[in-house]
């Protein structure tokens, strides 16, 4: 699904604001908030998460729907055009609504999705539109959870992901334009290095009149032709290429335009795109065919107040304290993030690992952490059919939003699932079918597995091109003993290692919860000194382990969990900058390591 955006051709709005905001307490259909003003003075702010800017508990704590409204002006001028408003994310399950009627509804709170409004309202008049907005979490969800209603008739949410549900408008909204009569409906881009020349291959889709000429042209960074093709299928060749680069982005601009028998434009979309090869050989992950180290984080799109809402200035910041820290790479933990993170990190030369929403899939973490009745995860009571389906689309709409992006360079379609349980094979194998189906061009594929599921134990690694693994000797396992905890970790990794010679394996989390100014002489768990000396435990394994090819720490900053697990304080502390961005001792530790793994890999953009 192509992001909306601004041409000769097509015109862009934004819809970014206070709307009018209020709960749904009873249910939906009945209430209908869609068919006149909402009730009350209730202002809530679009990009945000609705929980932490009011301080009403019922709003704070609100499980089921919620209502945002505003008016909107169609522009005078298109007349000519096909017109939709687009949501970013609404999460979990969003409705979109142009006065009284329904025109589009969309289960999955992390991608977007559109509603053509052409018919209903003409260039130049005012319409209401209402968008509802559902946080509840099913066993047929992704992420899944148990809704419970209560005897009083209030529901209860359980959910089985460590970070908290926010729930709302988290992203833009807009309202768009394209040409009416014929308009770039999809591009795909694949690139591909051959000697010193790049090759884009392309597909455009065509909406409206399938017979027009595709012209596509490719601009380099200073806006000059370097290529040219016809037709709405084919590849563009380009001499001499400049190629993308971890920490040394070079984006070419491919311009796709259509083009009537007179030769006069259409439609024309641009998408960035960078040149560059992605390939597991081995136990090598190679990046334009050299090894490449991953050195960074597993994060949040978290802050306070906002909660999940998408803040620019926090992401320039957020970058900024990246590089300075010598991360080269983030995982999108635990859900897609905002498309504008994504174009910045293609911008940037930060490599990603773009992972869906499917957190939550393994009830022995739930029973185990969160004191539930112990539950069989892939089962008609939780992970069943239904909930696959639910996961294979995510993936599909995961696929369809990011695969142009030449920053995304491995897929990850679930974190943490049970995949020591019977039953796990059978509801991953036809996931690992639809993720490699979905992507034109074909990147590496993993899970992220759980401490539970160790090489003797897991039932799917095999299927997948790299090893991710999340483990915590020395906080969740060994507790404070960081004797017992380097060689227990040492053993398992050469267990991995043995079992899959060929698969290159990476720390996709580790850490520890710290107290940022809790210092303590015989570096004591919660303190600064016993986070530093945790991670040099770790990083003494993983130098001992050829196959590791990256270590992303677990987290960039300290995030918002649920209030209701008694082992948490105000949110996961396992930061290594605080909620408000202000680095633990740690973060010069880290920095000193990655700087020089950055150095000895010697990629273009490494720091010198």
């Amino acid at each position: 699904m192509l992001k909306p955006q601004a041409s000769s051709t097509r015109d862009l709005v934004n819809l970014d604001g206070t709307w009018r905001f209020a709960l749904v307490k009873d249910d939906l259909e009945k209430e209908a908030p869609w068919t006149g003003a909402l009730p009350g003075s209730l202002e809530a702010p679009v990009p945000a998460s609705y929980n932490d800017v009011f301080i009403d508990p019922a709003i704070h704590n609100h499980v089921g729907w919620v209502s945002y409204q505003r008016r909107v002006i169609v522009p005078r001028n298109w007349t000519s055009d096909r017109y939709f408003v687009r949501v970013s994310a609404a999460t979990h399950e969003g409705r979109v609504y142009v006065n009284d009627k329904l025109v589009a509804e969309h289960i999955g709170g992390y991608t977007p999705f559109d509603a053509e409004v052409t018919s209903l309202v003409k260039p130049g008049q005012e319409f209401r539109l209402t968008i509802t907005v559902n946080n509840e979490l099913t066993n047929t969800t992704i992420p899944p959870g148990l809704l419970e209603v209560q005897a009083d008739g209030q529901k209860k949410q359980k959910y089985f992901h460590d970070f908290y549900n926010y729930s709302g408008l988290a992203r833009s909204v807009w309202l768009y334009s394209v040409p009416a009569a014929s308009s770039v409906e999809d591009v795909t881009v694949i690139p591909d290095v051959q000697g010193s020349t790049g090759i884009i291959n392309y597909d455009v889709q065509v909406a409206g009149d399938k017979s027009a000429d595709v012209h596509v042209t490719v601009l380099d960074e200073d806006d000059k032709v370097v290529g040219e093709a016809k037709g709405a299928k084919g590849e563009v060749k380009i001499d001499n290429a400049k190629l993308w680069q971890p920490g040394a982005a070079y984006l070419y601009q491919f311009r796709a335009e259509i083009r009537d028998s007179a030769g006069a434009v259409q439609d024309s979309y641009s998408v960035a795109t960078g040149i560059r090869t992605v390939e597991v050989k081995g136990t090598q992950f190679l990046i334009n065919g050299k090894p490449f180290y991953f050195t960074g984080f597993g994060r949040h799109e978290d802050t306070a107040v906002r909660g999940k809402g998408h803040d620019s200035a926090y992401m320039v910041h957020d970058f900024q304290l990246m590089d300075w820290i010598g991360a080269n790479s983030f995982r999108t933990s635990h859900y897609p993030y905002a498309e504008e993170v994504m174009e910045f990190a293609d911008r940037q030369g930060i490599v990603v690992i773009d992972e869906t929403p499917a957190v939550g899939l393994n009830l022995g973490i739930a029973s185990g952490f969160f004191s539930t009745k112990k539950m069989a995860t892939w089962s008609p009571e939780y992970c069943n059919e239904q909930t696959r389906e639910a996961h294979a689309n995510s993936i599909r709409e995961l696929v369809a939003r990011d695969k142009n992006h030449a920053c995304v360079v491995l897929w990850s379609i679930s974190n943490e699932p049970s995949s020591n349980e019977d039953g796990a094979r059978e509801y991953f194998a036809p996931l690992v079918k639809v993720a490699r189906d979905a992507d034109p061009a074909k990147r590496p594929i993993c899970f992220i597995n759980v401490m539970f599921a160790k090489f003797d134990l897991c039932l799917i690694s095999d299927m997948f091109d790299v090893l991710c693994l999340n483990r915590y000797y020395g906080w969740y396992e060994h507790t404070g003993d960081l004797v017992a905890a380097e060689a227990a970790f040492e053993a398992e990794m050469l267990g991995w290692a043995k079992k899959y010679p060929d698969k290159p394996m990476m720390m996709t989390e580790y850490g520890a919860d710290t107290l940022s100014g809790l210092r303590s002489w015989n570096a004591g768990p919660w303190s600064e000194e016993f986070q530093i000396a945790y991670y040099d435990m770790c990083h003494r394994v993983h130098d001992k382990i050829p196959a590791i090819i990256g270590e992303q720490v677990w987290n960039f900053a300290d995030f918002q969990t649920s209030a209701n697990h008694i082992f948490r304080v105000d949110g996961n502390k396992k930061g290594i900058f605080t909620r408000d961005r202000k680095p633990k001792a740690i973060a010069a530790v880290l920095k000193k390591r990655w700087d020089k793994i950055n150095v000895d890999q010697d990629y273009p953009g490494s720091k010198k």
